[in-house]
């Protein structure tokens, strides 16, 4: 009997593929696709990119459906699978962060979020914008209606602040949604590496849900636009320090306390003695808050710190603002050495302050700084988020940036910086080669500074570091430290290589390569930096700016007489050809990458690694060949890579190989011998390679239904 393939099905399918998972797994499926659309079709098909290109695949592939029940049958055996286990199960997420304990008087904005939060959705989405100046209480506001409505989202809270951004314009709409989703599946693994491919899985997960969606701190509409809700369940909260932008939702504006209520919030938090002491300058200290919230919790540190009423402030001349009112106060109360490492790290704008990079910011000791940071956290002018890692409120840092040249001089500010810079660099040093020591693009560890311990510790320290990383390429860039923004751009390769983190560490990868090329041009730095771009942008499935990066990489390399890494970079332009299904392309790129490495002789760089080198380009090229229908010198290739990889006792490595025989065996009709080699397969995985688990398993499923 024939099985019926929806046309519909199939254009949906083609497209989630195209803007599928990345990874290994994702690539492996978009590879099995090629092969199955050419052998239904009899002939080569460049990957659709555009919808009308993938409409016209569906009618085409529909059409030579109807001739064939076979194809038929696994073409809705392969599309029943995937869609089994295309949507990642909905992760509980950590929620939204603690409402403060002290709140007051936000009833009316409360109320309005609830309405919008539980009105008849009558076919318009649930979105609501929070507005109000900086420090008004507007982050206070979305988390307190989070906790008393906790009950109204059982399907989970989910919170993503865009304020610790690494860039000056913040996290782009792909980073945005790429947050949100990492709390929203289980699996990293199976993140969309496309803008398309993210917004369309947060729109699978949320469908027919009843969540809570808070993005905090945005500043363009564009972070946001893709995550209005098409569900009735889903309320989004935007919240905006500062303007309202065009957001098509309900507009809610958080306006100053009155004095009544300021008061209040002042007694709550500084006690009714501290209150009573300081009666005669209230009228003056409620006039310089003006019912911020942020400035009425600086003042009530600053009354509960003091012993007697002492001196009233001046407020500064020219425009009243009550934040700088309230840093400016602070700052005055600080010991001089901790309003110093205040102005400092603000200065650099660093994402996370340990007390690491603030003793070298500051040039003290560790100890030093660790007691400073939290001398400035109480005192309000840094948070400490639960990770230990310190952070401005934006306004905090603005004015300490400001103060700190006047305050402390140029020099001593671009000594700082650059203190800041040496001391992330060598973290970031340290992490990369812990985390890929086999590598030759990752530069050896420095003998100064602590090592990481294995190749998971040193990942996770990168990503941790990752806004670090990227905000010091940008401020060595900006300083001119030509040398330390190249390095640092350098030693990402893990984190975009291991654990994706594109949409991150793109902006510095960017400026890496504009300055390599206008300082180091056409060098071997400039080409490894040009490759890794390359990777990164193919990644997030921007195809022609990878094309023109990897184009430079190869030029820059071949130019620099750096065999090895000209060879990569043909191979890289091998492997975009392959993943766009143009595989004749593709072979003849892996051909030309294996020419390249045979002209290393013994002795020369690059020698030791001449044999895998070529055992992967041997893989690669089996792959093309599936592509091409030449099955049997693809199972050739195959089996030479899957054999060196056993000598050499890379169970990940011939798993894959594996992985590719057992398909290749499959499109050749002998499923027996392709369950052998998936079985051979699983055994050498590790348990924690779940998408590939999975994977074999569907495969399996596969071949036992062909017979």
């Amino acid at each position: 009997m024939l099985e019926v393939v929806a046309l519909s099905a199939l254009t949906a399918f083609l497209m989630s593929v195209g803007n599928g998972a990345a990874g290994e797994m994702g690539k492996q499926l978009l590879l099995s696709t090629g092969a199955l659309v050419r052998r239904t079709t009899g002939r080569g098909t460049p990957l659709p990119s555009a919808p009308e290109e993938r409409a016209a695949l569906a009618g085409l592939l529909h059409a030579s459906l109807g001739q064939d029940p076979r194809l038929a049958a696994e073409w809705a055996l392969l599309l029943r699978l995937q869609g089994r286990s295309g949507t990642p199960a909905l992760a509980p997420g950590s929620g939204l962060p603690p409402a403060p304990r002290h709140f007051t008087n936000r009833q009316k904005v409360l109320r309005q979020l609830a309405r919008e939060a539980t009105r008849p959705a009558d076919g318009r989405p649930r979105v609501a914008l929070l507005y109000g100046p900086p420090g008004i209480g507007t982050t206070a506001a979305a988390l307190r209606l989070g906790a008393e409505h906790h009950a109204r989202f059982p399907d989970g809270q989910f919170y993503v602040d865009l304020r610790d951004s690494s860039t000056d314009a913040g996290p782009g709409p792909g980073e945005v949604l790429s947050r949100l989703l990492r709390q929203m599946i289980v699996e990293p693994g199976q993140l969309p590496s496309t803008e398309a491919g993210r917004e369309e899985l947060y729109r699978r997960l949320m469908a027919g849900r009843q969540a809570l969606v808070v993005v905090d701190h945005a500043t363009a509409l564009a972070q946001v636009r893709c995550l209005t809700p098409s569900t009735p369940g889903v309320f989004l909260l935007v919240v905006v320090s500062g303007q309202p932008f065009a957001l098509e939702a309900e507009r809610v504006e958080v306006e100053p306390l009155s004095d009544r209520y300021a008061m209040r919030m002042l007694r709550d938090l500084a006690g009714r003695e501290k209150i009573a002491r300081a009666k005669a300058r209230m009228p003056h200290l409620l006039g310089q808050c003006a019912g911020n919230a942020f400035a009425l919790r600086a003042t009530a540190t600053r009354l509960q710190s003091e012993r007697s009423g002492g001196p009233l402030p001046t407020p500064d001349p020219g425009v009243f603002d009550p934040v700088r009112e309230a840093v400016q106060h602070a700052t005055g109360r600080l010991r001089p050495p901790t309003a110093r490492l205040c102005r400092l790290a603000a200065l650099g704008a660093w994402p996370g302050l340990d007390a690491h990079l603030a003793s070298a910011v500051a040039d003290v000791t560790e100890e030093e700084a660790a007691g400073m940071l939290t001398e400035a956290a109480e005192a309000q002018l840094l948070e400490a988020p639960a990770d230990g890692r310190h952070r401005f409120r934006p306004e905090v840092r603005r004015y300490l940036s400001d103060t700190a040249g006047p305050a402390l001089g140029i020099a001593e500010c671009s000594a700082s910086v650059r203190r800041g810079l040496a001391a992330v660099l060598n973290r970031a040093l340290h992490a990369s080669y812990a985390a890929l020591p086999q590598s030759w693009r990752t530069e050896p560890a420095p003998s100064e500074g602590a090592p990481y311990g294995d190749e998971s510790e040193g990942l996770q320290a990168l990503a941790t570091e990752t806004g670090n990383i990227v905000r010091a390429v940008y401020l060595a860039d900006e300083y001119q430290q030509t040398t330390i923004a190249l390095r640092l751009a350098r030693a990402l390769w893990p984190l975009q290589l291991k654990a994706g983190h594109w949409d991150e560490v793109l902006p510095a990868l960017r400026i890496a390569t504009r300055s390599a090329d206008t300082h180091r041009p056409r060098t071997r730095m400039a080409g490894a930096l040009h490759f890794q771009l390359a990777h990164c942008l193919d990644q997030l499935g921007r195809r022609e700016e990878a094309d023109r990066a990897v184009l430079a990489a190869v030029e820059c390399e071949r130019a620099a007489g750096h065999l090895r890494g000209e060879a990569s970079a043909v191979e890289m332009m091998g492997l975009f050809r392959l993943y766009q299904w143009d595989y004749p392309s593709a072979y003849e790129r892996f051909h030309e990458a294996e020419c390249i490495y045979e002209r290393i002789t013994s002795g020369q760089e690059g020698a030791d690694d001449l044999p895998r080198a070529l055992a992967l380009l041997e893989r690669h090229r089996g792959r093309a060949l599936r592509g091409m229908g030449r099955l049997e010198e693809s199972q050739v290739l195959l089996r030479t890579a899957v054999a060196f990889f056993e000598r050499q006792g890379e169970p990940y490595n011939m798993a894959r190989a594996l992985t590719d025989l057992a398909e290749v065996l499959h499109d050749a009709g002998r499923n027996t011998e392709a369950l052998t080699r998936i079985t051979e397969a699983e055994r050498l995985l590790d348990p924690a390679a779940v998408p590939h688990h999975q994977y074999l398993a569907a495969l399996r499923e596969r071949c036992g239904a062909t017979g």
